[in-house]
C-alpha cells in the first residue's frame, strides 16, 4: 500500500503543475488582449488590429500599428498642451504649447485624411498607460514643476514620435502614409530643436 502511495503522489504533483501552466498561459493571453480606453482625436487601429495578424506586417512598418502609435502620441501632444496652458505662468512654455497645439492638429488632419483615402479602416486613439500617468502628474502639478513635468514629457515623447516618423517614412509598406510620415518628420525635429534651446 506504501508502495502505491509513492507511485501516485509524483503523478497528482506533474497534473497540478501543468494546470497551473495552462492557468498562467490563458491568464497572459487574456492580458495581451487588452486596450485602453479610446479618447476623442486622431483615427487610430484599435490595440488588436494594430499588433497585426499578418507575419510579414512588423511593428512600426503595417499602417494599423503606424497610426495606432502617431495617434496617441498626438494625442498625448495636445491635451498635455492645453493642461499646461491652463497653469503655466511662463511665456516660453505657452508660446510652446500653443505651437504644439497647432502643429499636432495639422499632422493628425494629415494622417486622417490619408488613412481615409487609402481606405484604411481606423478607431479613436487611445493614450498608452504611461502617457495618461504623465498626463495626470501635469494636471496635478503646479507653476513651475508643472513646466518641468511638461517639458520633460515633451523631449521623451517627440524623441519617440521623430523615430516611428522616421521608420514608417523608410519601410513603411503604405506609400501614401509613407509620405504623409515624411513630412511629419521635419516638423517633429523643428519641436525637438526648439526644446533643446529651452533651458528648463
Amino acid at each position: 500500500m506504501k508502495n502505491l502511495v509513492w507511485l501516485v503522489l509524483p503523478a497528482l504533483a506533474l497534473s497540478a503543475c501543468q494546470k497551473a501552466t495552462d492557468q498562467s498561459a490563458s491568464s497572459s493571453g487574456a492580458t495581451e488582449a487588452s486596450s485602453v480606453t479610446p479618447q476623442d482625436g486622431m483615427p487610430t487601429m484599435s490595440s488588436s488590429s494594430a499588433v497585426g495578424e499578418d507575419a510579414d506586417a512588423a511593428p512600426g512598418k503595417d499602417p494599423g500599428t503606424y497610426l495606432a502609435k502617431a495617434g496617441a502620441g498626438g494625442l498625448f501632444e495636445i491635451e498635455s498642451s492645453r493642461a499646461i496652458l491652463k497653469t503655466t505662468q511662463d511665456s516660453q512654455v505657452k508660446a510652446f504649447a500653443q505651437m504644439m497645439i497647432k502643429d499636432h492638429e495639422a499632422s493628425t488632419t494629415l494622417l486622417k485624411k490619408t488613412a481615409k483615402a487609402a481606405d484604411i479602416a481606423v478607431d479613436a486613439p487611445r493614450l498608452q498607460p504611461a502617457q495618461q500617468q504623465s498626463l495626470d502628474a501635469i494636471k496635478a502639478a503646479k507653476g513651475k514643476d508643472a513646466d518641468k513635468i511638461y517639458l520633460d514629457a515633451q523631449r521623451d515623447g517627440h524623441a519617440s514620435a521623430l523615430m516611428l516618423h522616421k521608420t514608417y517614412a523608410a519601410d513603411g509598406n503604405n506609400e501614401a502614409l509613407r509620405a504623409a510620415a515624411a513630412q511629419i518628420v521635419p516638423v517633429v525635429q523643428q519641436h525637438i530643436t526648439m526644446l533643446d534651446k529651452m533651458d528648463k
